[in-house]
């Protein structure tokens, strides 16, 4: 047993998660000039409308940017390595954290990623 125990996967977390964002803010910014460009093109040929349908969309792409470029300048937060579990797994003696979801899944059979029993 000199070997590492690895941890099961599960299938629901990725290998490497990381978010795309520079790909994020391209998209944005690409958002803000078309939505911008948009809403003056239809002001500019009288469609009220379509142009403060486009200017709010401008709007939300511009706020994206803004959220984007704070998540960018905040750098890489800690991320634990393949041996550091999400959580603790409760231990299914001690009845804690178990709610009426778990109960009804463990009366169907159906079994968590955690789940010990045999």
């Amino acid at each position: 047993m000199g070997r590492m125990r690895r941890l099961r996967r599960t299938g629901y977390e990725p290998v490497q998660a990381r978010s795309p964002l520079r790909m994020r803010l391209a998209l944005a910014v690409c958002g803000v000039v078309w939505g911008a460009a948009a809403a003056v093109g239809f002001a500019v040929y009288h469609q009220p409308g379509w142009a403060a349908l486009c200017a709010a969309i401008a709007a939300v792409a511009c706020l994206d940017t803004v959220l984007v470029i704070r998540h960018i300048r905040q750098g890489p937060h800690f991320q634990p390595g393949r041996s550091v579990p999400p959580y603790r797994p409760v231990d299914p003696g001690s009845g804690r954290g178990r709610g009426r979801d778990a109960d009804r899944s463990a009366a169907h059979g159906r079994r968590g990623p955690y789940d010990d029993r045999g």
